[in-house]
């Protein structure tokens, strides 16, 4: 109790001369000895908030550079999708040219598939017998490339023996010197055109297309005539030999093929067989009855 009223009598006499001068001068010192002490935790306030401000704004811009990052990415895939869509345009343009330069039908299929291996070169189509493709239909890309022919035939599908698998024999006529041979393919990206006359005059450059032979017999070549199947890259000769090969590099990009054009409506093979005599008993005279 006597503590309390001692601490009470001085905080009255502190009041009482609270602006005299001895104290003024007191509460100067104690301010003059603190004030490194503020300082020093203004100063560190100061920094702290300083550095709060630093790593929010750090923060910021560590958010904003992703946004941009991801904008950029987005402006990129939809240039590279805007890029493919024009390619695309352009290879169906040129499928349009084919179309309106050929005397024959044609349907527009999508490559699906591709079977590459050293002997077969196959690939399938997105069309079928519902678009009206039938087998032995043969199929060309742009500029009226000769790619191959179908082999097989679903609904919605249509699988290519491609020109350059080694079953494909094509008869094939060098433009400038009109001679014929058989082209072959090799598996490989170029075509062996065999059989060619020796005294026929070959040339590098020279371009192929199909012979389309029709023989007296009624035999059609399964390709309509004049589809360009490549250029003369070489020629093999060989003294005293009747026949000479040439090697042809196809003008179709067989192995990039995206979109053809199959010829629906062109009659090739063989003639069709006409129907012999019925086999079907004569009619009775009208003399004898049935019993």
């Amino acid at each position: 109790m006597t503590a309390y009223v001692a601490l009470l009598a001085f905080t009255i006499l502190l009041l009482a001369f609270s602006n005299s001068g001895p104290l003024l001068e007191l509460r100067r010192g104690v301010g003059f000895a603190l004030s490194p002490i503020q300082d020093t935790l203004r100063r560190g306030t100061r920094t702290a908030t300083s550095i709060f401000t630093t790593i929010s704004e750090i923060e910021r811009l560590r958010k904003q550079a992703e946004d941009l990052t991801r904008r950029i990415q987005e402006v990129e895939a939809e240039n590279q999708r805007l890029q493919s869509l024009a390619l695309e345009n352009q290879q169906l343009a040129a499928l349009l040219e084919v179309r309106s330069s050929l005397a024959y039908s044609t349907v527009a299929a999508a490559v699906i598939n591709r079977l590459t291996t050293d002997q077969e070169r196959v690939i399938s189509l997105d069309r079928g017998s519902d678009s009206g493709v039938g087998l032995d239909d043969p199929v060309v890309a742009e500029g009226g490339a000769l790619v191959g022919k179908v082999t097989e035939v679903g609904p919605n599908f249509s699988r290519v023996l491609l020109v350059s698998d080694t079953r494909t024999n094509v008869a094939g006529l060098i433009e400038t010197s009109r001679a014929i041979g058989d082209i072959h393919g090799s598996g490989e990206g170029l075509l062996q055109m065999t059989n060619i006359p020796a005294t026929d005059a070959v040339n590098h450059g020279e371009s192929v297309v199909t012979a389309g032979i029709e023989l007296e017999t009624g035999v059609r070549s399964t390709y309509p005539k004049g589809l360009l199947i490549g250029t003369i890259v070489d020629v093999q000769r060989q003294p005293n030999q009747l026949f000479q090969t040439a090697l042809v590099q196809p003008v179709a990009a067989l192995d990039r093929l995206e979109y053809v054009l199959v010829i629906i409506d062109y009659e090739g093979g063989l003639p069709e067989v006409s129907p012999g005599p019925s086999s079907a008993p004569s009619p009775l005279p009208s003399s004898v009855s049935a019993t």
